[in-house]
């Protein structure tokens, strides 16, 4: 009996016809510089074939602990202040263990209560051990500096991520570099320009507001002893004095507003003095710490520093909320990257580069023709091989062969993939793949007509004792790529995921679209007629 094969054919059609639109969109033309270029707009190329930037990072992550520990040394003397207790707070090796804060000139007997105190506040984040000179220490806890470390490496690669997607890179890869401590990777397809990335990923440009204890040449102002609340930095002396020149400012060490304060930034076009600068506004919470400190210090100076040195000094006239602006004699270059790091939020530390290329195009334009010219020639040899082994049923192994690669670039083309290398030998590993299935498939098929079975039941058994190998290979081999796609890197993950892509297509074609093609065939042939197979 003829099966009514109708709308399984109008099924695989259907999915030809998604696929072919995953891969060429609506191209504008049908010449081939046309499909190429509807192509290469649905289906990204990576960095090893279209060329771009590699760098590997180094995370300074002990930048980050200087500043938590900035922040608890202020915090400490103002305790310290507060229950009128002595004590000086220092961090005594700042470079190689910036964890340890160290508390001296405790009065005689009050060690205890300083202790105590220490013990209330910070306790939960730091070890406080006293000593027998009547000092105190506080120790940030392992498991703390641990858990801050990790944090502003992940902060670091969101805010990358965050500036290289304003860039418009398509398909860039920042993630952790395994190997090493506190490293990323960075992978750029399309950029050549290594001093421009340099520049946008390194940026710090944190802007922040501080208090003026205020303006001197150096440490006399302060009797020669530097508060440890307290840093001199330098900067313009607009604000304060009227000669322009620099001077260096006193000013408080932990900032009013400063770092994920910030909302917004735009530029501003040059003013009346020839000045331009950037508008800046601040989230809620900034904008209100931001309200309560203007509002209690009207007639004080504040500081916009931005990176180590000052940009502007201003007298308090009036409690100021959300909103401010840094101005200038910026060049426009700066402007456009000082607005656009604001916006994208600063660098929680700062970074070295511990590896750095570019790939050229041309390389890329090579590894593209070398990939496909061997996934061409496997292809072709694959199908040959097909038609002389399984003579006319080689025709379907071609058949569910080509609509497996048509049905694998659909996918890419829908999912926005990015085609890597490896991921072209990801395609030919998956035409080795379809061979297999065939191969199982065909064979079966043939010891049932060696049992004298005719070629309706041989079709239909050959198929029903195969299809459970072919599932239970593909399945084994899909969790592989999926590990691989999760623990591993740019290049790994773009194999995985055309392999992925290709088992699944493979499936579809090998169980489904053969199947169809086999009944269709026995549905055309004589009583009697043999299967050439």
């Amino acid at each position: 009996m003829k099966k009514n094969l109708n709308g399984k054919i109008a099924t695989i059609f259907g999915v030809l016809l998604v696929c072919l639109f995953g891969i060429f969109g609506i191209p504008h033309g049908v010449t081939g510089t046309a499909l190429l270029n509807a192509i290469t707009q649905r289906i990204h190329l990576g960095l090893d074939l279209q060329g771009g930037a590699h760098l590997i990072l180094q995370v300074v992550v002990n930048d980050a602990v200087n500043a938590e520990t900035d922040n608890t040394v202020a915090r400490v003397q103002q305790d310290l202040q507060t229950f009128k207790l002595q004590g000086l707070v220092t961090k005594p090796d700042p470079t190689a263990n910036p964890q340890i804060i160290k508390i001296t000139g405790i009065d005689v007997g009050k060690a205890s209560d300083v202790r105590n105190d220490l013990a209330d506040h910070f306790g939960t984040q730091y070890d406080i051990a006293g000593s027998a000179d009547n000092s105190v220490t506080l120790t940030m806890k392992p498991s703390e500096l641990l858990a801050l470390k990790t944090k502003t490496v992940n902060q670091e690669i969101e805010t990358i991520r965050t500036r290289v997607d304003k860039l418009g890179v398509s398909e860039p890869v920042i993630a952790p570099y395994g190997l090493g401590d506190y490293q990323i990777l960075v992978e750029l397809p399309g950029v050549s320009d290594l001093n421009r990335v340099r520049d946008i990923i390194q940026s710090t440009s944190q802007l922040s507001v501080h208090e003026v204890e205020g303006n001197s040449q150096g440490y006399a102002s302060v009797g020669g002893a530097l508060p440890p609340d307290q840093e001199l930095l330098q900067g313009d002396s607009q604000g304060l004095e009227s000669d322009g020149q620099d001077r260096v400012f006193l000013v408080k060490r932990v900032s009013i507003v400063g770092g994920l304060d910030f909302r917004d930034a735009s530029a501003i076009g040059v003013n009346d003095t020839g000045k331009q600068g950037v508008n800046f506004v601040l989230t809620n919470a900034g904008g209100e710490k931001f309200y309560d400190y203007t509002s209690a210090h009207i007639g004080s100076y504040m500081s916009i520093v931005l990176g180590d040195r000052v940009k502007n000094v201003a007298v308090i006239k009036g409690a100021i909320r959300d909103q401010g602006q840094i101005e200038g004699q910026f060049s426009k270059q700066q402007i456009d990257d000082l607005s656009f790091t604001l916006r994208t939020g600063a660098l929680p530390a700062s970074i070295n580069y511990i590896e750095e290329r570019t790939v050229g195009a041309s390389l890329g334009a090579d590894s593209i023709k070398q990939g496909v010219i061997a996934a061409v020639a496997g292809m072709l040899a694959v199908m040959i091989f097909m038609l002389i082994y399984y003579r006319g049923s080689g025709i379907n192994a071609d058949l569910a062969l080509f609509l497996n690669l048509v049905i694998l670039l659909g996918f890419m083309g829908f999912s926005q993939a990015t085609l890597t290398l490896p991921g072209i030998a990801g395609v030919i590993l998956t035409i080795g793949m379809g061979v297999d299935s065939n191969v199982l498939i065909f064979e079966r098929i043939r010891e049932e007509i060696r049992a004298g079975k005719g070629p309706a039941q041989a079709v239909d058994q050959g198929f029903a004792h195969a299809w459970i190998t072919i599932v239970d290979t593909h399945v084994t081999t899909i969790v592989s790529a999926a590990i691989l796609f999760m623990f591993g890197t740019g290049p790994v993950k773009g194999f995985a995921t055309t392999l992925v892509f290709g088992l699944l297509a493979n499936l579809f074609t090998a169980v489904f679209v053969s199947r169809v093609i086999f009944d269709s065939h026995v549905n055309h042939k004589l009583v009697g007629q043999k299967l050439s197979i």
